[in-house]
């Protein structure tokens, strides 16, 4: 019955589905009726038993038409049409055979239509759990959400095992808890949602229902007399040495409720001890008296308090409670603590001094454990001192981007002669620059010509020669360096990277005084330039990082003359600055320009217009050098 229902439910989808795919196909063949004429034109056309692939072939030869046929077609058709527009028929023809045709330009393709099938895509509801790692913090936004969903993507977010008992994966649960300790948000969950929350010794949280008298007050269950409840029972004791003692028995557990003052405490104890009928031992005399005054404790809570502060502490060996000086054989706890997210280095100074008195910590690295050896109570404090510590450390990743660009230009003219035996042929470049030079031979010709018959110009001796020089360059430098460091949140990074280059120092000394030697020494001595990158990054709750940066970069300009030191630049950047996680800033962005002109010459000659340039030789450069550093933090949990 329910799929005839759905049927007729979902029928008038499929039919106004139907109808407005031929609307569609009636107004595409009224637009391409402009283009195909054919498509209006009136047939006559009476057939019976023909295939379907010739009908259509001999429509569209008759009317122009350009058609496209589908070979799986192979139906036969039995129709006669009088006096009908060509459109009206291809339309009839696809909502009578069940066609789809489609459209490119004016070419219509036929084929069998195929239905769309109903797709109903499912879209995962997301879970609202988020989890701060740095401060153990847990925020819940649930809303109808199953308890299973919740549990899971709680244990996904935190990395804490979070579990739950049978029975209740598909529990409704509701809550809004913004940012509170991971545990508290836990127990205000389990608490308005009607379910309990117990924490195992392996630190696994196991979450079940809540029983009908845990969800009432404790301190009113069974207070009536003669409830008739077997579980639970209340006696009033008073008058007994000055103490008050009141019991209650619920669920198998025993409450004390005590009021004392100024007596002495193993008089306390003793009588506590024997109220609730806990079986117990003294190591030795414990001395001191104390004033209490509390409601409805369990025996160990009792002793956690009363001996808190003093010299004494208590142990249990099974179901006997151990009870003497915290130093005595027998009542001393060893427990082995081991760091998760942290490292144990200076751990032991961090901890408070009135935390450790009379206990000893030794560090186990192998490990990365501690020993902690003494009274229980006082292990157990600082045991939840140290979890507290026990925190992710963040990993920051810093990506440095020094992009050093550098632009120069050189011009280099003149003319330049001399004597030289060696230099017999002409020789030299034209391009990219001029630099040639002239033999003897070579000018004693040019000479020649110049003078031809009529003036006497003269010769060159053989060993003369002329230099031309032309040249200008132009250089354009981009040096990109991309370091990326990575440390821990506190804890300085630091990268360097550099060359060294060597010149020579020549000492001479003259030894002895009849027959004086002269020594010559040779000294190479060294000049670095390097890249060098302190960072140190502190990372705030709010997901910002504060970074110490020193940066300094040198570096070597061009090659030195003969023996001499080589040249070199430096650019150093020193500051503090905060930024967001993922953002990059710039450091930086130091420009020098460097301009220098030099020249030689004939004296006087070299100084008179035009004339100079003939008696003279003449370099010009420009330099310019731009530093900048890009720095983006990346903290990494």
């Amino acid at each position: 019955m329910k799929y005839i229902v759905s049927f007729l439910l979902f029928f008038p989808f499929l039919v106004f589905a139907q109808e407005n795919r031929f609307a569609v196909l009636e107004q595409k063949f009224n637009e391409l009726s402009s283009v195909n004429p054919g498509l209006n034109e009136k047939v006559d056309f009476s057939v019976s038993g023909v295939s379907i692939q010739e009908f259509l072939r001999g429509l569209a030869e008759s009317n122009n038409l350009n058609v496209s046929i589908d070979p799986n077609l192979n139906f036969r058709i039995y129709n006669n049409f009088t006096n009908e527009k060509v459109s009206n028929i291809l339309l009839f023809l696809a909502r009578e055979y069940e066609l789809d045709i489609s459209f490119v330009g004016s070419i219509m393709s036929f084929r069998k239509f195929v239905k769309p099938s109903q797709v109903v895509l499912y879209t995962p509801k997301d879970i609202g759990v988020k989890y701060n790692t740095y401060k153990d913090e847990l925020s819940l936004d649930l809303q109808r959400d199953t308890l299973e969903n919740v549990v899971k993507k709680i244990t996904r977010t935190s990395r804490k095992n979070v579990i739950f008992a049978a029975g209740l994966a598909d529990k409704i649960v509701n809550v809004y808890i913004e940012d509170l300790p991971f545990e508290k948000a836990l127990e205000k969950f389990t608490l308005v949602n009607g379910l309990k929350l117990i924490k195992t010794d392996d630190n696994v949280y196991f979450i079940q229902k809540r029983n009908e008298l845990e969800e009432a007050d404790i301190s009113k269950v069974n207070t009536q007399p003669n409830s008739g409840s077997r579980n639970s029972q209340k006696q009033k004791i008073k008058g007994r040495d000055g103490i008050s003692i009141s019991v209650m028995d619920t669920l198998g557990n025993k409450f004390v409720s005590l009021t004392a003052f100024n007596l002495p405490i193993a008089d306390i104890i003793q009588s506590v001890s024997e109220e609730l009928g806990v079986n117990y031992f003294m190591y030795s005399s414990i001395q001191g008296n104390t004033t209490i005054n509390f409601s409805k404790l369990l025996y160990s809570d009792f002793l956690t308090h009363v001996l808190k502060g003093t010299n004494y502490t208590y142990k249990v060996d099974h179901d006997i409670y151990l009870i003497g000086d915290r130093k005595l054989e027998g009542l001393r706890a060893n427990r082995v603590f081991q760091f998760k997210f942290r490292s144990l280095d200076a751990i032991i100074d961090i901890i408070p001094a009135e935390l450790k008195a009379g206990v000893e910590i030794k560090e186990f690295k192998e490990l990365n454990s501690i020993l902690l050896s003494g009274s229980l109570p006082q292990i157990n404090e600082i045991e939840l001192y140290i979890k507290e510590l026990d925190r992710v450390v963040p990993l920051v990743l810093i990506e440095v981007i020094l992009i050093d660009v550098r632009k120069g230009k050189t011009v280099s003219t003149g003319i330049r002669a001399g004597l030289s035996d060696s230099v017999t042929t002409t020789s030299g470049t034209l391009l990219p620059g001029i630099d040639f030079t002239l033999s003897s031979k070579s000018i004693n010709d040019f000479l020649t010509r110049i003078g031809g018959n009529a003036v006497n110009i003269g010769k060159v001796t053989p060993n003369f020669y002329m230099g031309l020089s032309a040249l200008e360059e132009n250089s354009n430098v981009e040096v990109r360096s991309m370091p990326k460091l990575s440390t821990l949140n506190g804890h300085e990074a630091s990268l360097s990277i550099g060359s060294k280059r060597y010149y020579s120092i020549k000492t001479q000394n003259v030894l002895g005084s009849l027959n004086p030697q002269t020594v010559v020494t040779e000294q190479f001595q060294s000049v670095e330039a390097n890249l060098g990158i302190n960072i140190k990054p502190v990372v705030s709750g709010d997901d910002q990082v504060t970074l110490n940066i020193d940066v300094n970069i040198s570096d070597f300009l061009g090659e030195p003359t003969t023996n001499a030191p080589p040249p070199t630049s430096t650019s150093q950047f020193k500051s503090i600055i905060r930024v967001r996680n993922e953002e990059m800033i710039v450091l930086g962005g130091i420009e020098r320009n460097e301009k220098s002109e030099s020249g030689s010459g004939v004296p006087l000659l070299s100084r008179i217009p035009v004339i100079k340039w003939l008696f003279s030789s003449r370099t010009k450069s420009r330099n310019k050098t731009v530093s900048v550093v890009f720095i983006k933090p990346t903290i990494i949990y």
